[in-house]
């Protein structure tokens, strides 16, 4: 019995990191580029999208495919640096043990 509580106990705590977590994946911002730096998306570690910038030089109409590809490649540049906070922050809660999916919610 005295494992069994200790698990608990384990458990209630990783809870709690695990709510720290996710409450600090809103405030952290990752930035992703293309096009050289012209375009600029910018995510919470969550995915959320907080902001885009496009150099002046692009807005042109001429320019619009080209801008709304290097906006989709931003995306994904800053979608990966996203991932990557979300899997270290997540190593440095659970000890880097394996979580099933779901878990998190």
């Amino acid at each position: 019995m005295r494992d069994f509580m200790g698990m608990m106990k384990q458990a209630a705590q990783l809870q709690s990191k695990m709510q720290e977590m996710q409450a600090e994946l809103d405030t952290i911002e990752v930035e992703g580029t293309a096009g050289g730096g012209m375009v600029k998306v910018t995510l919470t570690a969550k995915g959320a999208l907080k902001g885009v910038k496009i150099d002046d030089s692009l807005l042109q109409p001429s320019e619009k495919d080209i801008v709304e590809d290097l906006l989709v490649t931003a995306h994904a540049d800053a979608r990966r640096k996203a991932e990557t906070v979300l899997a270290e922050k997540m190593k440095a809660v659970t000890g880097g043990l394996p979580l099933p999916p779901g878990l998190l919610g």
